[in-house]
């Protein structure tokens, strides 16, 4: 979820096999934006719904998720999930995580899952992906 736009966010989607999406659509009218957004903006509230929406169309409890956050439109998402993450956060919403990460690497986040780096490179090396050295 995005407060941003889906013209980016779909593509990015789509690109990394994002199976959910959801964030603004702007408005094009023969070509040029038009500076509206169509349908419902996405805020604090709406990121919080999404999360319930797609948790349910996978048959997933909310318990059973985890959200990650940077800034004051995300709490109720964090709040909202069973793993709520702070990532390079503002304080208010490190206080209200249950967890924070503060490096730019968001990879740090698989081993916070107890993922290790040797299941990493073992699943990008079976869609033939191979994992770049973690910087020294």
């Amino acid at each position: 979820m995005s407060g941003g736009f889906s013209q980016i966010t779909d593509r990015l989607a789509a690109d990394l096999g994002i199976h959910y999406s959801r964030a603004n659509e702007l408005e094009i009218v023969d070509g040029l934006l038009t500076g509206r957004v169509i349908g419902d903006v996405i805020d604090r509230a709406a990121k919080a719904r999404a999360l319930h929406e797609f948790a349910a169309d996978i048959g997933v409890s909310d318990a059973a998720t985890i959200a990650i956050g940077d800034g004051a439109n995300d709490l109720d998402m964090l709040n909202a999930a069973g793993l709520g993450i702070a990532y390079n956060a503002k304080a208010v919403v490190r206080d209200a995580a249950d967890a924070s990460v503060n490096v730019p690497y968001l990879d740090t986040i698989m081993y916070l899952l107890g993922i290790t780096r040797e299941e990493i490179e073992l699943a990008d090396a079976e869609v033939g992906y191979v994992t770049p050295a973690p910087p020294v």
